[in-house]
C-alpha cells in the first residue's frame, strides 16, 4: 500500500486567482504547523509543488522527511488570463466562461490556462511515476487546491463536479491509498 498525504500549503490571504503565479505562503502561525507537522508520518517522503507558497511549507515540514525535488507538475491550475483577477474581474471579462469552467469541471480552459482534465492529466502523470519509484511508501506531497481535488476525484471515483464540492483548507490534509484493489480515498481536508 502506497499513501498519500496531501498537504495544501499555506495561506496566501490573496483576493484574486492565484494560479502559477508565484506568491508566498504566510508561516506564521508556527502551532498550526507543529499540529500538522505530528499528524504526518514522519518516515514519509516529501515532495511538493515549484510554487514558494508549496516548497516553502515543505520546507517547514521537513523535519527529518527525505525530500525529493520541488516538482512542477504538482502546480496549482493554469489560470492563464484569470491568474491576478478578482474572480468578479475574471466574470466581467469572461461571463459564461468562468461559469462553465466551475460549473462544468473537464475541457473547458481559462485563456492562456487550462482545463480540468489537463490539470488531473498532469497529476496522475506524476502519482504513476511516485508510485513506480516508491512503492508501499508514504508521500506526503504539499501542493494546491485543484491538485488536491483532482486526487479526490480519483480516489473516490467522483466526478469533477463532485470534487470541487469538497473543501480544502491551507494546511489541510487529504489522504489518498493506493493498493492492488484500487485506490481508495480518507479524510479530505483535516485541519489538524
Amino acid at each position: 500500500m502506497t499513501r498519500f498525504w496531501w498537504v495544501r500549503h499555506g495561506p496566501t490571504h490573496e483576493k484574486a486567482f492565484v494560479g502559477w503565479r508565484d506568491v508566498p505562503a504566510d508561516l506564521s502561525d508556527i502551532a498550526r504547523i507543529a499540529r500538522l507537522d505530528a499528524h504526518l508520518p514522519k518516515g514519509a517522503l516529501l515532495v511538493s509543488s515549484d510554487l514558494v507558497r508549496a516548497s516553502a511549507t515543505a520546507a517547514a515540514l521537513a523535519n527529518g522527511r527525505e525530500a525529493l525535488p520541488a516538482d512542477p507538475a504538482l502546480r496549482e491550475i493554469n489560470f492563464g488570463a484569470w491568474d491576478g483577477l478578482h474572480w468578479s474581474e475574471a466574470s466581467a471579462r469572461d461571463p459564461d466562461l468562468t461559469r462553465a469552467f466551475w460549473e462544468t469541471p473537464g475541457d473547458i480552459a481559462p485563456p492562456d490556462g487550462e482545463s480540468w482534465n489537463a490539470v488531473a492529466a498532469r497529476v496522475d502523470g506524476f502519482v504513476a511515476q511516485i508510485l513506480a519509484a516508491h512503492p508501499g511508501r508514504d508521500i506526503v506531497a504539499v501542493a494546491h487546491f485543484g491538485v488536491i481535488l483532482t486526487r479526490v476525484q480519483q480516489a473516490g471515483g467522483l466526478t469533477a463536479q463532485a470534487a470541487l464540492a469538497h473543501s480544502v483548507e491551507p494546511l489541510s490534509v487529504t489522504q489518498t491509498e493506493h493498493t492492488a484493489a484500487g485506490w481508495h480515498l480518507g479524510e479530505i481536508g483535516t485541519c489538524p
